[in-house]
């Protein structure tokens, strides 16, 4: 079975980037343009991983990371940061809230689709 991944970000060469990487790998990808969106497309459909930024407008990824860890389909779901932020105060603040990883901005796709892969088992 293919893992559905949402991805999060409001930058659209980043949502393009990433599903780019994460089809060729094989994923399904669903995007989402900040929080807000993603929260709603979690309500709305079962995800296997969150692939989210931090700075959004609307709702910021930490913020949608503590609202998503509220619903228990998603108490367990995987989330990975893709963000420009390195600052290791926010990589403890976002492990606090429940994210499984952190990738820096920008990034190089293959090492994405690794982290995937790790996360996933697959």
């Amino acid at each position: 079975m293919t893992a559905k991944i949402l991805t999060v970000d409001d930058s659209a060469s980043i949502r393009l980037t990433t599903r780019v990487a994460l089809t060729n790998a094989g994923y399904a990808i669903t995007e989402a343009v900040d929080g807000m969106d993603g929260l709603s497309k979690m309500r709305s459909g079962q995800f296997d991983l969150i692939v989210t930024d931090l700075n959004m407008p609307q709702m910021d990824g930490l913020t949608m990371i503590r609202e998503l860890r509220k619903l228990p389909a998603y108490m367990g779901v995987p989330v990975i940061f893709l963000t420009t932020e390195s600052d290791n105060e926010l990589k403890s603040q976002a492990k606090a809230a429940g994210a499984t990883g952190w990738l820096t901005k920008p990034f190089d796709p293959e090492s994405l689709v690794k982290i995937v892969k790790k996360v996933l088992g697959r």
